[in-house]
């Protein structure tokens, strides 16, 4: 039977960190951990991360992924130091990773991973994943795992990121330290289920680009012209802007049709792009030629509002079980880059205080990334600018 254990620290020193995290959560058995994850922002050395867990956890398979902040039971932080950990011990998990993913390859390296967790362990019944944030196309990971495992098994999880650049982002298994991996873990404990939601506050506005020319997940044009300046003329920007400049508020919407809608909260389900080269984009799934993109504003009422409406939905499921760990993924742009602190703090407060056990916030392990997985129409589902929670229950 699994047991979890979650802490997160604002710590400089990478090595002092990951200890502080690993006494705070299991106190003097640290060494008894079995499976190790870990969220850290980019300003962490992650050769020294995966080298000190591994000699602090010696029997544990260490997974780590790099973020733009963290989310633990102890609260919400977004420096460039933040660590957070969810340390679990039991053997009902399998791991699977691969390195050298991208988007024209992502359903084949998901699917190698996959077909390598079946052989190890055909009683998986959850599975979180994580991958490089840029230059991915995450349905078609989706569509890989459930190739293997079918509809009904869950996936949840994120993509990593750097502080909202779009330049790189750190994956590590064990000891070895990638740029464009991606890890998985099966979770395959008989007496654990898992809960998952999403939700944004976004809304669309104005006339739609229309994809003219795609390849994959590459966006090439939109309404007959070069993809990318036709993308920043509308949002107003300058040829030189970056990414990281479209990020915060370049959200590109997909209109969902009225059940998912209803469901969602929302008219559309909406995409990042995390790289650009030339004129050409890299969005965060494969795009059809004839898709309609409409841009996006920001509605901070709605986002408190719905953030309201998934809690009460997700805690009425739960009645009569009891939540042992919380797994959280959320839209770096939904941070400090979209609110100030006090309102920060207070959205993480609302949303963890309906999880509570006995008066006490559950393990907890959140991220800021670039691209968050729930459910929506009962589907595995890749979403943009989400908060999206993960409540395994017994």
């Amino acid at each position: 039977m699994l047991e979890f254990f979650s802490s997160s620290t604002r710590v400089v020193n990478t090595k002092r960190a990951i200890l502080e995290c690993l006494e705070v959560a299991m106190g003097d058995d640290y060494q008894t951990c079995d499976l190790l994850l870990v969220h850290a922002s980019i300003g962490h050395n992650f050769n020294d991360l995966a080298e000190h867990a591994s000699l602090l956890a010696p029997n544990a398979r260490i997974l780590a992924a790099s973020c733009c902040g963290v989310v633990g039971k102890e609260g919400v932080s977004e420096s460039m130091k933040d660590m957070a950990i969810m340390a679990i011990r039991g053997n009902e998990f399998t791991v699977g990773s691969v390195d050298g993913i991208f988007g024209q390859n992502s359903y084949s390296k998901c699917l190698e991973m996959a077909q390598s967790m079946k052989a190890q362990s055909p009683d998986i019944t959850m599975i979180y994943f994580m991958a490089s944030g840029i230059d991915i196309s995450n349905d078609e990971c989706i569509r890989a795992f459930e190739d293997v495992f079918g509809n009904e098994v869950t996936l949840f999880g994120a993509t990593s990121s750097d502080n909202m650049k779009g330049f790189i982002s750190y994956q590590s298994v064990d000891k070895e330290v990638y740029e464009h991996a991606a890890f998985a873990i099966g979770f395959s404990d008989p007496t654990l289920k898992i809960d998952t939601q999403a939700t944004h506050g976004f809304l669309a506005v104005g006339d739609p680009l229309i994809v003219t020319k795609s390849e994959g997940n590459k966006i090439l044009e939109f309404n007959g012209k070069p993809a990318w300046t036709e993308y920043l003329n509308r949002l107003g920007l300058g040829a030189d802007s970056t990414c990281g400049d479209t990020i915060p508020i370049g959200a590109l919407a997909e209109k969902l049709s009225p059940e998912l809608a209803q469901e969602y909260g929302n008219n559309h389900i909406l995409r990042v792009v995390t790289k650009q080269e030339g004129d050409t984009m890299y969005y965060a799934t494969d795009c059809k030629e004839g898709t309609s993109l409409w841009l996006t504003v920001r509605d901070e009422s709605l986002i408190f509002s719905e953030m309201d409406r998934v809690v009460e939905e997700m805690t009425t499921r739960l009645k009569g079980k009891t939540p042992v760990a919380v797994f959280h993924a959320d839209c770096l742009a939904r941070g400090r880059f979209l609110f100030n602190r006090i309102i920060k703090e207070e959205h993480v407060g609302k949303m963890q205080f309906p999880f509570y056990v006995n008066g006490q916030c559950p393990p907890w392990l959140g991220m800021y990334g670039f691209g968050e997985i729930a459910r929506l129409g009962g589907k595995n589902t890749f979403h943009n600018y989400t908060t999206a929670l993960y409540v395994i229950y017994r």
